[in-house]
């Protein structure tokens, strides 16, 4: 049951880093956020973020000079 828990925290850290990479955070979630999410989650999940950005644009950049 803890392990779910956990599971869960890290994808609500991951909606938090989503939404804070879009810029489209209000302050009362950010602070219910700042309560309830551990730093690790919340470093981990922008790691994961940035990866997953990246990825991203580098597919974009390669379809559009394979053209």
């Amino acid at each position: 049951m803890a392990n779910e828990n956990e599971v869960m925290r890290f994808f609500k850290s991951m909606k938090a880093v989503f939404w804070g990479f879009l810029g489209v955070r209000k302050g009362s979630g950010q602070e219910e956020d700042m309560a309830s999410l551990t730093f690790v989650h919340v470093i981990i999940a922008g790691v994961v973020g940035v990866v997953i950005f990246m990825t991203i644009l580098l597919l974009i950049v390669k379809a559009v000079l394979a053209k």
